[in-house]
């Protein structure tokens, strides 16, 4: 299998068994860039970077795939086309920022394989040695690009139609589709209305490309708005282009049980990749405490990685306020439970 040109109709499955079973996810991507001092307060977020300082987003996906990642995703989760035209960039400019997203994985993935080559012994087989390693092109939610935190609450308004939210991702997607990308990870989607607006791009003529859709919860049973995580995930069941469902920016207690949910209406890959916990303030644009109780429950989410497994999770890793310790952990506690199951 080219791992670099992955397909629809079960190809994620193959990878996840080229990967041994599960595959590892990254984790946090803001966290990192601000860790190496970048400074994101600023309505484009981490794709901030990619206009003064791709070498740190470079030097994140390398500590993510030194940690064990097997799929590591772009700087464009707030990378809207929209968003760069406010910042007074050309539509040209703006397109360019978005390949160059996909592009610093990409050679991150590179210079990681080159460097583990480097250290095979003259007489191994590379295959047996380098990761598998997808690179995906994020897309997040309408409400990143509002920056209001309307992502957390998928409350867009009367106004926002179906036709609405395709009008405004579909240029995005279709540069994003032919960046490279092996495929895209739409992120963060806190309401069914949005999930169909991606599922029909992907569809589309003149995009088609593999993708994993991922939602938000906030109670373990809905998505952001309230609609019902499993009409959501039907929504990615009946798209052909969808490769993987699954979970990410939510707390890690809400977990086990969306992944119930999840694999009642489909038998596509379920893919996870929860926050740390913590609860996102719009208006201050922090990250922020839980109350005790909830804080002591989540605690280090690691420990429920096996328990993710067995309920049907195949990628997992981490988002918001997650660091490539976090990932190593991860990769760890999966490789420990496999090896405990084969034994």
């Amino acid at each position: 299998m080219g791992y670099d040109t992955l397909q629809p109709s079960g190809l994620m499955s193959d990878f996840i068994r080229q990967c041994g079973g599960y595959a590892v996810v990254d984790g946090g991507l803001a966290t990192e860039l601000e860790h190496h001092g970048a400074d994101l307060n600023d309505p484009l977020w981490s794709g901030k970077c990619l206009i003064g300082s791709p070498h740190l987003i470079r030097k994140v996906h390398l500590d993510y795939l030194e940690a064990g990642a097997n799929v590591i995703i772009s700087a464009s989760y707030q990378a809207t086309l929209q968003g760069f035209e406010a910042r007074g960039l050309s539509k040209e400019q703006g397109e360019a920022l978005l390949r160059k997203s996909v592009e610093i994985a990409r050679e991150a993935r590179d210079i990681f394989r080159s460097s583990r080559m480097r250290k095979l012994p003259d007489n191994s087989s590379s295959s047996s040695f380098v990761q598998p390693i997808l690179v995906a092109a994020s897309v997040g939610s309408y409400g990143a690009f509002l920056a209001d935190g309307s992502e957390y609450s998928g409350n867009y308004g009367d106004s926002i139609t179906l036709q609405t939210l395709k009008d405004f991702h579909r240029r995005r997607v279709q540069v994003l589709a032919k960046s490279g990308a092996d495929l895209i990870a739409f992120e963060t989607i806190p309401n069914k209305l949005e999930a169909q607006a991606f599922a029909e791009l992907v569809e589309e003529e003149n995009i088609k490309i593999p993708a994993w859709l991922s939602f938000s919860s906030r109670d373990g049973l809905n998505v952001a708005n309230g609609d019902p995580i499993t009409e959501c995930a039907a929504v990615a069941d009946t798209c052909k282009q969808v490769v993987a469902v699954g979970i990410n920016c939510t707390a890690p207690r809400f977990v086990h049980g969306l992944i119930q949910s999840i694999r009642t209406v489909t038998a596509k890959p379920v893919v996870i990749y929860p926050n740390s916990g913590e609860s996102y303030d719009a208006v201050s644009k922090k990250w922020v405490p839980t109350n005790e109780e909830e804080e002591e429950e989540d605690g280090d989410f690691v420990s429920y990685v096996a328990k993710w497994h067995e309920a049907g999770a195949s990628l997992i890793g981490g988002c918001c306020r997650t660091t490539p310790k976090t990932i190593k952990a991860i990769s760890k506690a999966l490789s420990s439970h496999h090896h405990t199951d084969d034994t």
